[in-house]
């Protein structure tokens, strides 16, 4: 019953705890009866498991990640750090950064009485379509498992489990309750569950969560082959299994598929259903014994199991959470042009800060994966901070989107709740404009069973005069007021959404406008009836109240950004996706930039030549401007601090430390897998190994920026590579004038192929830093898996010899050192 080892505690007092927390399991496993371990696998609520005070169980809880901890209310009012997207953190190519993050993330959950993260996600960008794309690390396995592998080893050093997802295959949103992805032996073992086989081996993770989806044929929780003959057998996964919130659907067939607990609770199909199909003869109280003992070595492991020592008695030391966002934030941006040095920024200069964005910044992206840090700072505020008085000028330019937000700037509001004959229940602040309770996360003193009316009310001082936007999002009857005039009374009813998300994240509905007058405050109230939910098993309240502030002429809005852009000496141009865009629930349908923003950033570019791009989006968009402008920054969604790193970048105090984990094309005509819908409920894999490079390799299409792609602020020449079957060295130089770090790539080309693989892969990587002038010197392991592949005859991994080339280089574009090599 090993848990992470730690760093610091002899090996002989960690098999000593080990020992002393299996005795406390099989101590309380023997005290319970069939319907109190049933009890136990159900959960007790949305995000908790019931506590078992007759054998000195706690409750253990647990939140969504994987960029910050929410804890169990889903609110403002409870802050979060919020961290860089797992795009950012896979940018960095350095695991020890990722292991760092997981510490802070361990940190955060402690904080708020959280036992377990439900991160990190670590399924692959299969098609640059996936909609969640920015909550997943990368289009590699290999990259993918490092990066896994430090994130949840840097979490459980600090005491909290995690539980590696989507087991496996949930790579699209499209239809993803429901979907049957159909996937050879070869690329499932190869590619998507690489990454979960890694983390497992190298971090020994105390959870995994399943998936929805289907994989050839069988629901994820249902499915015994790979969770108990592959993740438990095969890889001696030892650690609790976890259903996706609702993918529990069989009592008999996800006991013996190897699920231990079926979230959230306490209806679902474990709990008295469970007790009552063993009474039944249809299911094995062995294998409910099997489940418990899995929970409660969670438990014993995360100190919530008396007589069972933590393991973890002591937590790191701390870190700061706002220094440490800021550093990975800097570390992940990607430099992909930069012509002229046109970064970083000459000092002395001005500066016209340019696009909506930039004011109002995306952090993150949207779904289950959202926090609410205590302090976002934007472009303009980051750029503002650091440049002198009168070197910055900012204009809007363009809007990413047209569409109406949860009510955010210049709206004060609460939430209050009443009974059916309009008696005050309770009430809590709202600073979002965004109702989100779900399971017992309500205000206090109200209950589902009391509550009726639910008003969010309070006032909002208009940032611009004229014609604003108010509306609704969510389901059921809503009373909309503005400034004492009722705007809107109406009902909104599903339509055809088959994911929750996108009913309560999706489009939002207009329902009125209104003249307002800038630094004027007015009322405002959103009534809402409370939807009966006594017979629903997750019991949630999701709505919002919208606002869009007055539209302007976009070409006027483009005209006033070119005239800022060319008094400037540089245009600095922030373009974004929305949560439109990029959110759990749905996948994209093109890669285009929303609005106006490629004209923008054309017009720009025709009125300033020294125009840097800052394109503030969690995976991959078209840039179809990207030659006529000076420097392009790839920033992603970078966490509370974004703004802050961006101008250490900008000005040169930070390196832009960040290399592409992914491929961005140039058009989604030229992607090579854009398959993400469906056909009858099925969708194939047909493209088997050859997703991301791999493909881009076979096709012979360039692409926009190649995998591995980043430039930083400084010069390398690779100077000498000598490789064995297991190990490269790598000597590089900094031919530059300033200190850098390089990411020195290994690629496994084999020198003819019996058996069908992709050109090229990437087998090893490693960080490396060097001053002005210095050279440095790296030997970087080989691993064995490299030169093997599954062979779905011999239902093994089998070494292939022959002859392979070995290649040191800055990015799959960038080759600057072979070496041949012979494998045994």
């Amino acid at each position: 019953m090993a848990g992470t080892a730690h760093p610091t505690v002899p090996a002989a007092e960690q098999a000593a705890a080990d020992q002393a927390r299996t005795d406390a399991v099989e101590a309380a496993l023997a005290k319970l009866d069939l319907d109190t371990k049933t009890r136990l696998l159900a959960g007790q609520d949305m995000w908790s498991l019931p506590a078992l005070p007759e054998i000195g169980l706690a409750s253990v809880v647990m939140s969504d990640g994987p960029i910050g901890v929410r804890g169990v209310r889903w609110t403002a009012d409870d802050p979060s750090v919020a961290l860089p997207s797992p795009t950012a953190l896979a940018a960095t190519w350095d695991p020890e950064l990722a292991r760092r993050a997981g510490r802070l993330l361990a940190q955060e959950a402690r904080r708020k009485g959280v036992h377990v993260l439900l991160a990190p996600t670590v399924n692959l960008h299969r098609t640059p379509l996936g909609g969640r794309h920015f909550e997943c690390y990368s289009e590699d396995p290999y990259l993918t498992g490092l990066i896994g592998t430090g994130y949840v080893r840097g979490v459980q050093e600090g005491g909290v489990g995690t539980t590696v997802k989507h087991f496996v295959g949930n790579d699209a949103e499209t239809d993803r309750f429901t979907v049957d992805n159909a996937i050879a032996p070869r690329p499932l073992r190869e590619l998507y569950l690489a990454p979960f086989e890694a983390i497992v081996e190298n971090a020994h993770p105390w959870g995994v969560m399943t998936a929805y989806n289907k994989v050839n044929g069988t629901t994820m929780t249902e499915h015994r082959y790979l969770v108990n003959e592959v993740l438990r057998g095969e890889w001696g996964f030892d650690g609790v299994n976890v259903s996706d919130w609702m993918a529990a659907r069989s009592t008999t067939g996800d006991l013996a598929g190897g699920l231990d607990v079926a979230m959230p609770g306490p209806q679902t199909v474990y709990g008295p259903a469970l007790a009552a199909a063993v009474r039944a003869g249809e299911a094995d109280e062995a294998e409910v014994d099997t489940a418990v003992r899995n929970v409660l070595r969670l438990a014993a492991r995360v100190g919530a199991l008396e007589g069972a020592p933590p393991v973890v008695a002591e937590p790191p030391a701390a870190l700061d959470g706002e220094a440490l966002a800021r550093e990975l934030a800097a570390r992940s941006f990607v430099l992909v042009r930069n012509e002229g040095e046109a970064l970083p920024l000459t000092p002395g200069g001005t500066v016209a800060l340019l696009g909506a964005a930039a004011r109002d910044a995306r952090v993150l992206g949207g779904g289950s994966a959202t926090v609410f840090p205590a302090r976002v700072v934007s472009p303009l505020d980051g750029l503002a901070a650091a440049l002198p008085d009168g070197a910055l000028t900012f204009a809007v330019g363009a809007d990413p989107s047209d569409e109406l937000a949860p009510a955010d700037q210049g709206f004060e509001l609460r939430a209050v709740c009443r009974d059916a004959a309009g008696n005050l229940l309770g009430e809590g602040s709202l600073p979002s404009g965004q109702v989100q309770w779900i399971g017992d996360d309500l205000p206090a003193g109200v209950s589902y069973a009391t509550l009726a009316d639910v008003e969010v009310t309070g006032t909002f001082v208009p940032r611009e005069s004229g014609e604003h936007a108010f509306g609704t999002r969510g389901l059921g009857a809503f009373t909309l007021t503005v400034d004492g005039t009722e705007l809107w009374d109406g009902v909104q009813l599903m339509g055809d959404e088959a994911d929750p998300f996108e009913a309560f994240f999706g489009a939002p509905s207009e329902r009125a406008r209104l003249h307002l007058t800038a630094g004027v405050p007015v009322e405002v109230s959103l009534r809402h009836q409370a939807p009966d939910l006594s017979e629903v098993p997750l019991k949630a309240l999701m709505f919002s109240l919208l606002h869009l502030g007055p539209r302007q002429d976009p070409d006027a809005l483009i005209a006033e950004a070119v005239a800022a852009a060319r008094a400037a000496d540089t245009a600095v141009v922030v373009v974004a996706t929305t949560e439109r865009v990029e959110s759990e629930g749905f996948d994209r349908t093109d890669l285009r930039l929303p609005g106006r923003q490629d004209d923008l950033v054309r017009a720009v570019a025709a009125a300033n030549p020294n125009t840097v791009v800052v394109v503030n989006a969690g995976s991959p968009v078209e840039l179809p401007w990207r030659e006529e402008v000076a420097a392009v920054l790839l920033s992603w969604f970078p966490g509370q601090e974004g703004g802050a790193a961006l101008a250490d970048v900008l000005l040169g105090d930070a390196e832009p430390g960040g290399r592409l984990p992914t491929t961005w094309p140039v058009a989604l005509a030229d992607a090579p897998v854009t398959e993400a819908v469906p056909t009858e409920g099925r969708l194939e894999y047909a493209e088997g190994l050859f997703i991301g490079y791999r493909a881009w390799d076979r096709t012979g299409t360039a692409p926009a920026y190649s995998f591995g792609h980043g430039l930083g602020y400084t010069t390398w020449a690779y100077e000498s590579l000598e490789v064995t079957a297991t190990t490269a060295r790598v000597r590089i130089r900094n031919t530059g004038g300033r200190p850098g770090r390089e990411v020195v790539q290994l690629y496994a080309a084999p020198v003819g192929d019996p058996v069908a693989r992709p050109a090229r892969w990437l087998a090893a990587f490693a960080g490396v830093e060097a001053g002005p002038g210095e050279s440095a010197e790296v030997e970087i392991p080989l691993p064995a898996r490299t030169f093997e592949i599954w062979d779905e005859e011999a239902y093994a991994w089998t070494r292939i010899p022959g002859a392979y080339e070995i290649q040191a280089a800055r990015s799959l574009a960038d080759t600057r050192l072979t070496a041949r090599i012979d494998v045994a």
